[in-house]
């Protein structure tokens, strides 16, 4: 499995925010979205191919290391959370025996993914990101991608699938007031979907963006009954890898 970088860091985004965590996150995608704060797993993949031996002993070694909490927050003397992030995790096999030895080593898991493609892996939270039209590259720019992209952004049978089988948030993407409408749009695509598990998160890596996305978007939330979703880990350490 491809793995781009593997730290200890806090949960800056949805339910779990707040809570310390160790993230394992794949490199490789099949999506391209312009907007990527990731692009060393999408546009320009990097990192060592690891065996799930070698990633969960990486993974509990870090469980163990010293907090990296700022002082403020309270500080747990080990890790349980892990999160498997990418990139797309779901791209690698190598996901379901990563998960079964994590599970083994009692740890909670959270897998985070566009909901474009399936794996049976055992995993408490599945967080999935669906990819709004708002994310599909430029065509004058990236004309092989953003064919690409906009062809399989959005696989209902999938989503469907890991909204019956596994305890779900969805987390939406979103610039201005239009996607929100197609949130709308797409919440009423699957009627399952408890309103309660999706949260709008503004799209951006600077603090200022985010918070001035905020005010418009969190009133709007407020009165559509969804969540609102911050880029906490924007706040507290900036746009920076490991983080």
């Amino acid at each position: 499995m491809r793995v781009a970088e593997i730290f200890r860091s806090i949960q800056g985004e949805g339910r779990l925010t707040g809570t310390e965590s160790v993230f394992v996150r794949a490199s490789g995608c099949n999506l391209r979205c312009w907007y990527c704060d990731t692009p060393y797993t999408s546009w320009a993949p990097e990192g060592e191919n690891l065996s799930v031996e070698e990633i969960v002993e990486r993974v509990e070694e870090l469980c163990r290391s010293p907090s990296q909490t700022p002082p403020t927050m309270e500080t747990p003397p080990t890790v349980r959370h892990v999160v498997l992030t990418g990139g797309e995790p779901m791209l690698f096999a190598e996901l379901v025996p990563l998960c079964a030895e994590l599970r083994r080593a009692g740890r909670h898991i959270t897998v985070e993914t566009a909901g474009t493609l399936y794996l049976p892996v055992e995993c408490d939270l599945m967080s999935i990101s669906p990819k709004l039209s708002n994310s599909t590259p430029p065509a004058e720019r990236e004309p092989h991608w953003a064919s690409r992209h906009e062809s399989h952004r959005h696989v209902p049978g999938v989503i469907s699938r890991l909204v019956a089988e596994y305890d779900c948030q969805l987390k939406f993407v979103v610039d201005r007031l239009e996607d929100c409408r197609e949130v709308e749009s797409y919440l009423a695509e699957f009627p399952q979907i408890n309103r309660s598990r999706a949260m709008l998160m503004p799209q951006g890596t600077d603090a200022g963006d985010l918070a001035r996305k905020a005010e418009w978007l969190v009133p709007y939330c407020a009165e559509h009954k969804l969540g609102f979703c911050p880029r906490r880990q924007i706040e507290w350490f900036g746009s920076l890898r490991g983080t």
